[in-house]
């Protein structure tokens, strides 16, 4: 034995060392799917400089390193199916890729929206998690990372859709290829890569940012490493002070361990606010740092005995939660929904303590509205909306959040680390679900997103690829009087980029977002107008209706405006908002009406036909509508007959003021 140990010693760090020799980007992996019907292209790095031998579908391809060391093969087409096994070899080197599909990949990018995960859905969508497995479905997650220079690699890994791995799939994602996958029956592999709150510019490659002299300043200030650092170490300083602050002078830490989260503390004197709601709204006005709140709540003897669930819908900004003094969940951010596990043994007969210590870095802080807060057992649920107790821990400035440098956001580092190492994996087409971080320069963003959409298929060579957009859904107050856009203005933009930009298209949102949370949940909804986009432009299903009903025209008649459509489909109609089905009045709301002094008031409307009429009494000479010009335009219901709702629109050239 003795003898044998130093032998398999050295024949294991040849082998590592042989292996070492040939490099995979993540991309080329264990189960991973390729693009149908089209030539594909497979890569890697030789470290050593030796040929290359692609064994695939009993054939051979070779391929000669670069200066760079890396190599390429181009595979012909293949038709959807599967398994296969590819074999990638030097002379002295070999890797085996198993569990192989070819169907069609999309590449699925943007911001928050297309970051949300299946996760957020597990009660929303409960039984479509559970018959969620189904192995020609499959996501690759691209890992976040940003740079100021191009990467060749990244972290991620292929994984099949089942219950346990969905919950990190891309919830808009997967319920695209779901319904594509659903219709053509052939695998479907997404790349799923996407950042919160990031621009369209830190998508967009430094070449393609070449009309944007702004970007590529900021650009060059970052990409010298003293600047970077220093901006970096700047921001820490200042956010660490901060917190310093605050957790050294939180009167709700006790000595000895002790806080105000302990079942025995005595909370009586607490002042008390709604739940859901902002304490600024209670008494504590302009209280940013440290606020502690607690409810007491009674459990039944039937509820003893098994793990319970804590819904605390969402807390503005971040928390540490505790049940009977124990802690059982924290969240850093408020965009983050608060479903915290309770195990049976903490639970007790009568009376429990719930306590949170919500830590409020800038704004109004407190329980968000518009969002379900309960106590979960079994069947069994307490609802813990209405009085709670709350104590200021600690009261400071505000974070200065608005003045720190967030990196990736910065001109062409998400391109540089999340989308040059995609390149050249042959896709069938993108899906964007990005806009609220541009919504400030909506008429830039006209420019912007079109250049970024060229850089892209400009790396690819694939030609123009189908790109698919999701227009902003509607969020924040409702106005109750005409308003001047918000981002109905980022909607305009992302509506005209599909109508400029070959092989591209929208998918209309602004009937399913949500008044209080940027992120809305019935993302199930937007993945099935995705993948209509999807078959219209990528599929070329020429007959099927794809979207809802698009401003085209309008000729004034008197006191009137008469608009016209395209994408009318079976016909329009005005849908009730209640009731989801057609309105019995057919009376169209959020339609305003403007005549020469450009002052909208809120119009009367009717469909006619195919056409829309409308009017306003007060507005005896009309030359401008708009429909849905608003944050949250709140019961906009002109949809056509296949149930798709039409885009904002404005029949104005009036500029932004």
């Amino acid at each position: 034995m003795k003898k044998i140990l130093p032998f398999l010693l050295i024949v294991l760090v040849m082998a590592t060392s042989i292996h070492a020799q040939l490099k995979l980007p993540a991309l080329v992996s264990d189960s991973m799917v390729l693009q149908r019907d089209q030539p594909v292209k497979i890569w890697g790095w030789s470290l050593n400089g030796e040929e290359v031998t692609v064994r695939f579908n009993k054939k051979s391809f070779t391929s000669t390193p670069d200066a760079d060391k890396k190599w390429t093969v181009t595979l012909p087409a293949t038709k959807a199916g599967g398994p296969y096994t590819m074999n990638i070899s030097t002379s002295n080197s070999s890797i085996e890729i198993k569990e192989i599909l070819f169907g069609d990949v999309w590449l699925c990018s943007g911001q928050s929206n297309m970051e949300f995960g299946m996760y957020r859905l597990v009660t929303k969508e409960k039984d479509d998690i559970a018959s969620s497995t189904n192995d020609n479905i499959r996501e690759f997650h691209v890992e976040q990372q940003y740079s100021f220079t191009p990467r060749n690699s990244f972290i991620g890994k292929w994984k099949p859709a089942n219950p346990t791995n969905i919950l990190r799939f891309s919830a808009a994602a997967y319920y695209m290829v779901k319904n594509l996958y659903e219709k053509y029956k052939v695998p479907m592999g997404v790349i799923h890569t996407s950042w919160g709150g990031t621009p369209a510019e830190a998508w967009t490659s430094e070449e393609g940012l070449k009309e944007f002299p702004n970007y590529l300043e900021r650009l060059n200030y970052f990409k010298d490493t003293a600047n970077l650092n220093a901006t970096l170490q700047k921001d820490k300083a200042v956010q660490d002070a901060w917190y310093k602050k605050v957790n050294d002078n939180d009167k709700g830490t006790l000595e000895n361990g002790r806080t105000w989260a302990a079942v025995d503390f005595d909370a009586s004197s607490w002042h008390t606010m709604k739940v859901p709601g902002f304490w600024e709204s209670y008494g504590a006005e302009a209280v940013d740092g440290i606020v502690w709140a607690r409810k007491e709540i009674n459990l039944t003897k039937a509820m003893m005995g098994k793990d319970a669930m804590l819904d605390l819908g969402m807390l503005d900004d971040n928390d540490v939660t505790y049940f009977n003094g124990v802690k059982v969940g924290s969240s850093p951010n408020k965009y983050i929904p608060r479903r915290y596990a309770v195990p049976a043994n903490l639970l007790k007969e009568g009376r429990n303590v719930i306590a949170v210590r919500i830590v409020d870095t800038d704004g109004n802080g407190g329980f968000i509205k518009d969002k379900k807060y309960r106590f979960i057992s079994g069947t069994e649920e307490i609802d813990l909306a209405g009085d709670w107790q709350y104590q200021v821990g600690v009261s400071v400035s505000a974070l200065p959040v608005s003045s720190f440098t967030r990196m990736y956001y910065q001109p062409a580092s998400l391109y540089n680390a999340m989308i040059a190492p995609l390149v050249p994996y042959t896709i069938k087409g993108a899906a964007w679900y990005q806009g609220e971080a541009n919504s400030g320069k909506a008429q830039e963003y006209q420019q912007l997103l079109p250049a970024m959409i060229a850089d892209w298929r400009g790396r690819w060579q694939q030609g123009d690829f189908p790109f698919l957009i999701v227009q902003l859904a509607n969020y924040m107050a409702v106005q109750d009087q005409p308003y001047d856009g918000g981002w109905a203005w980022i909607r305009e933009s992302q509506l005209k980029v599909s109508q400029q930009v070959r092989n591209a298209a929208l998918a209309v949102a602004i009937d399913i977002g949500e008044t209080n949370d940027v992120h809305p949940l019935n993302k199930k909804e937007v993945g099935r107008r995705l993948a209509l986009a999807a078959e219209k432009v990528a599929y070329k299903e020429n007959a099927i209706v794809f979207s809802g009903p698009i401003y085209a025209s309008m000729k004034v008649d008197g006191s009137r405006i008469i608009l016209s459509f395209t994408n009318t489909g079976s016909g329009l109609m005005a849908k009730d908002a209640v009731t989801e089905e057609l309105s019995k009045s057919g009376e169209l709301k959020q339609f305003a009406i403007a005549g020469e002094d450009r002052k909208f008031v809120w119009a009367k409307a009717r469909i006619e036909g195919n056409k829309i009429v409308v009017w306003s009494d007060d507005i005896a000479n009309p030359v401008a509508v708009r429909y849905a010009w608003a944050n949250n335009p709140l019961g906009s219901n002109l949809y056509n007959k296949e149930n798709l709702p039409a885009s904002s629109f404005r029949t104005d050239d009036w500029n932004k003021k």
